[in-house]
């Protein structure tokens, strides 16, 4: 009875739920899939090294954190069991029969009720392979997570620390291991000794990797903004196995280190890596050719930095908030800005980079293969004829090839090796790579060097994507509103606005449905950005243009009355036994410093003005979601807005008092702007000229383009209704001799005087404000009123 509303609905049931339902299946397929590769895996006995086969070591690694990190999601759809549950329900009503995965579906649901305990024991077979692969890293991992005071000492990332060896190429026997994301080896770390937790009892290297990973974070990113609180998780796994007091002793201290330490440690390394890239960064801009030999460094401080940036976003969301201070950084602006100009460097001199690795592929890495391929005491014909092709690829590589532009691709290359590693990696293999340590680590740097030719894009995306911030919005404004608000980091807001071009990179081709979501946050982020820069430019530049139209005002011929009057009083000795009234400051005093030290506001604003302008100015366009951005253009516009609000502004007509600035305090007013708005070109390349011709065009109609009213109508409305009017009523009059109107005495004295708003050099003011069109339109409509007053009197 309950089920009848379902009778109906069953067709739209089935129509709503069919993408959430196969979603689940294609899960239950891939953990099928997982869990037979892991058993093959196991039944050969792969010998894994991060260190040697370093793809193969990887991927596994990757695999089984996708597997774990995907049930985990699973398991967190509040919804999973009334959705397929309900997709069945009407699947049998419609078709009669339950749908066929539906039984293996449900029972996945439940055992995965508690992923990671199902996990444990489902990968009690594997834990050999596993431990294998995770011990692999004891070299790599701890000298990653190193203090900064550890790089500091150790100079780390500075190609000017030993000039003697600043053409020596940056060498390392794990290269693809110097810029593995920290990231991701914590996730292995971690997840992986949670699945094969035995190991930590038996092996003090495995004890020793699994507390640095626990003290060095409070929580991991299962998927873009999901995170996994690690001590609270591992705890509660612990705490019902036997004998395992110990354990849990460990993630307590563990956490208790995390929360005490793990923030300023952190905090400590963004500000080392914010002076490291910046070096790096400005040796790199002033001598590119260091691009080809310490290739390597660019990319170790790109990773290095997007560690950092990324732990901070995913802490600072998921912190208890009496340790907020460790978590708030006013400077990470320059951090991504410096992260921002590595990657143009990279992209700019592509050419030099390839230059450089294609003579060093041919020149030295085929010799050197060559030799340790000849010096093998066995090789079976396959693995021989993949070596063979490897030197023969390399050798055949020219300089020539770049200049003319020739598009490498070596990917195949890369495959085969991959390839090599699994035929190499196997207990029975006769060609062991366990025995040859030292060809797996040439062939690692060898494909490092082949992705310098052909990769050099996947590879910063590899190492410098930010996509993430898509899914931190909120964060991300209040770190680009932190950054304007500081006057020493505004000059880096352009990061925030390049940032958005990295969104497009974490869209997926099997989910195009979300490229228009990603795609659409980019472009509103990126306009509210720049927009939010321009606004803060222009209102500084609006500050200044006050300030000079102050200092101008000083200099109009009606403030000397009071000097002159002074000189007068002191000839004529009519001074009186008082003191005289105190002597006035001339203009220009404000221009006299007698300290250096002393800061002016004008000077404040002038230095903010050249700080934003530096980042307003730092690209002339940039691309994001096939959308062009001017960041100038943007700029351009609030000025544009912003003068024609000051110039009515400046008019200060009231219409109740009938009161109007003179033409010519209006115009000396109007110099002032147009003089600080030239000077802007030093600061950003835009068109004041562009600026000054829209604006003031427009004032000499009389409504604007956006129909507003403009000086013209203004002043003509002033003329005559005020003027004009007077003297119809006989209270002013035409002075031949003085070629002006002057007022005539009348009871009732009139509020302005005629002769300051007629005589010939208010004219002259108010005709070159008000241009030829201006001066038409006022004198079209003075003739028409004077014509009509004509004809009353007829």
């Amino acid at each position: 009875q309950q089920l009848a509303q379902l009778q109906k609905e069953k067709s739209e049931i089935l129509k709503n739920l069919a993408l959430y339902y196969f979603t689940f299946v294609d899960v239950m397929e891939f953990k099928d899939h997982v869990c037979e590769l892991l058993n093959t895996i196991d039944v050969c006995q792969v010998f894994f090294d991060i260190t040697v086969n370093f793809d193969l070591t990887k991927n596994y690694l990757d695999l089984i954190i996708t597997y774990t990190t995907l049930m985990i999601l699973l398991s967190r759809i509040e919804e999973r069991k009334a959705i397929i549950g309900l997709y069945n329900y009407a699947h049998e009503m419609t078709h009669g029969a339950s749908d066929r995965e539906y039984p293996r579906l449900g029972q996945m649901i439940v055992d995965y009720e508690n992923p990671l305990k199902k996990m444990m024991e489902e990968f009690v077979p594997h834990s050999k392979s596993l431990s294998d692969a995770l011990i692999s890293l004891q070299m790599v991992y701890p000298r990653r997570n190193l203090s900064a005071d550890q790089w500091r000492n150790a100079q780390l990332l500075s190609l000017i620390s030993a000039p003697s060896t600043m053409l020596n190429p940056a060498q390392s026997d794990t290269m693809p291991c110097e810029y593995l994301s920290l990231d991701a080896m914590e996730k292995w770390i971690i997840f992986g000794f949670i699945l094969c937790h035995g190991i930590l009892n038996s092996d003090a290297t495995a004890l020793n990797l699994w507390k640095l990973a626990l003290q060095s974070s409070s929580c991991l990113a299962l998927f873009r903004d999901e995170v996994f609180h690690i001590h609270k998780a591992a705890e509660d796994l612990f705490v019902n196995i036997r004998g395992y007091n110990k354990r849990i002793n460990d993630i307590r201290e563990c956490k208790e280190a995390a929360v005490s330490h793990a923030g300023s440690m952190h905090r400590e390394r963004r500000k080392f890596l914010r002076s490291a890239l910046k070096e790096l960064a400005t040796v790199l801009s002033d001598q590119p050719g260091l691009l080809g030999p310490k290739a390597l460094f660019v990319f170790m401080a790109l990773s290095f930095a997007r560690d950092e940036i990324i732990w901070l976003l995913r802490h600072a969301d998921n912190m208890p908030k009496k340790s907020a201070d460790d978590f708030i950084d006013k400077h990470i602006a320059e951090l991504i800005f410096y992260m921002e100009e590595l990657q143009a460097h990279v992209r700019k001199y592509g050419p030099v980079m390839q230059r450089y690795y294609v003579q060093y592929l041919s020149g030295f890495d085929a010799v050197v293969l060559n030799e340790l391929v000849q010096n093998l005491s066995v090789c079976p014909e396959d693995e021989s004829i993949i070596m063979s092709s490897f030197v023969n690829t390399m050798t055949s590589l020219s300089v020539k090839q770049v200049e003319d532009g020739e598009v490498f691709d070596f990917r195949g290359m890369r495959l085969d090796w991959f390839r090599l590693q699994a035929y190499t990696s196997v207990s029975k293999a006769s060609l062991g790579l366990a025995d040859h340590r030292e060809l797996g680590k040439m062939m690692n740097t060898i494909i490092f060097h082949t992705k310098m030719v052909d990769s050099l894009v996947e590879m910063l995306v590899e190492t410098s994507d930010l996509s993430i911030f898509c899914f931190y919005s909120r964060a991300f404004e209040k770190m680009f509103q932190q950054c304007l608000e500081l006057p020493s980091q505004s000059r880096y807001s352009i990061a925030f606005p390049l940032l958005c071009t990295h969104f497009m990179s974490c869209t997926h081709e099997l989910c195009p449905e979300e490229r228009h979501h990603i795609g659409d946050r980019s472009l509103s982020l990126c306009n509210m950005f720049l927009d939010e820069m321009a606004k803060q430019a222009r209102n500084l530049i609006t500050d200044i243009c006050t300030e000079q139209c102050t200092l101008s005002d000083q200099l109009l011929p009606k403030h000397c009355a009071k000097t002159i009057s002074q000189a007068v009083n002191k000839k004529s000795k009519k001074q009186t036994g008082k003191k005289g009234e105190p002597e006035r400051e001339k203009p220009g005093v404000e221009s006299m410093r007698k300290n250096r030290l002393v800061v002016t506001n004008l000077d404040k604003l002038h230095t903010a003005l050249s700080e934003l302008c530096f980042s307003i100015n730092y690209v002339p366009n940039m691309v994001v979601w096939e959308h062009t951005f001017t960041p100038r253009e943007y700029l351009t516009s609030h000025l544009e807005i912003r003068f024609t609000k000051s110039i009515v502004g400046m008019t200060m007509y009231n219409q109740a008092t009938q009161e109007i600035a003179k033409p010519s305090e209006l115009l000396t007013s109007v110099r002032a702007y147009m003089t600080v708005l030239q000077s802007i070109e030093n600061y950003v390349q835009i068109d004041i000229t562009r600026v000054f011709n829209n604006v003031l065009l427009q004032q000499t109609q009389h409504l604007d383009s956006h129909g507003e009213p403009t000086i013209t109508s203004l002043y003509t409305n002033w003329y005559l209704e005020t003027l004009l009017r007077q003297v119809s009523n006989g209270h002013i009059a035409y002075f031949p001799a003085m070629k002006a109107f002057v007022n005539l005495p009348t009871e009732n004295e009139l509020t302005f005087n005629a002769e300051e708003y007629s005589d010939i050099s208010e004219m002259r003011a108010l005709s070159e404000l008000l241009g030829p069109y201006g001066m038409k339109f006022l004198s079209e409509s003075l003739m028409w009123h004077i014509s009509s007053q004509v004809a009353e009197l007829k």
